[in-house]
């Protein structure tokens, strides 16, 4: 039975014109995106992630407005599944209290799940610079929103 494979990221900008990015290391393998996550049941796209943003950055946000959902076909990377990703602008409620790194993978410690966060100013994004289709369309949306 095809299975579907919701996600849901937040951008968040803060008062220096930068976005949060999150850099992991999780199934063997690398990957830069958005804050966020997948989708559990019985759970709305905005309560979702709410509950990403606090379990991935320990702060509370405010869902500010819709910016994207994926309107083309993506399989997922980890899976068979197909992915439907639902992006949100965001602003933290509560002051964000993170390691901010300034280099690509930088992470504090060992296991086979890791992270870590960077600033990076938008006019500095880079869609290569972003592991996955959808997460470099939207780098291609917010370049143009500029």
């Amino acid at each position: 039975m095809p299975k579907f494979n919701v996600r849901v990221y937040g951008l968040l900008i803060n008062e220096c014109n930068e976005v949060l990015i999150s850099d992991e290391q999780e199934y063997g393998m690398r990957f830069t995106k958005f804050p966020g996550g997948g989708l559990e049941l019985g759970e709305g796209l905005t309560d979702g992630l709410k509950r990403e943003f606090v379990e991935e950055c320990q702060v509370e946000v405010e869902v500010l407005s819709h910016f994207y959902t994926t309107d083309f076909f993506v399989v997922s990377a980890f899976n068979n599944s197909q992915v439907i990703s639902v992006y949100y602008k965001v602003k933290n409620l509560t002051p964000l209290n993170l390691v901010i790194k300034q280099k690509i993978f930088d992470f504090d410690g060992e296991g086979d799940v890791l992270q870590a966060f960077r600033w990076v100013n938008l006019e500095d994004l880079k869609v290569e610079d972003f592991t996955f289709e959808t997460d470099q369309h939207v780098v291609k949306l917010l370049l143009k929103s500029l």
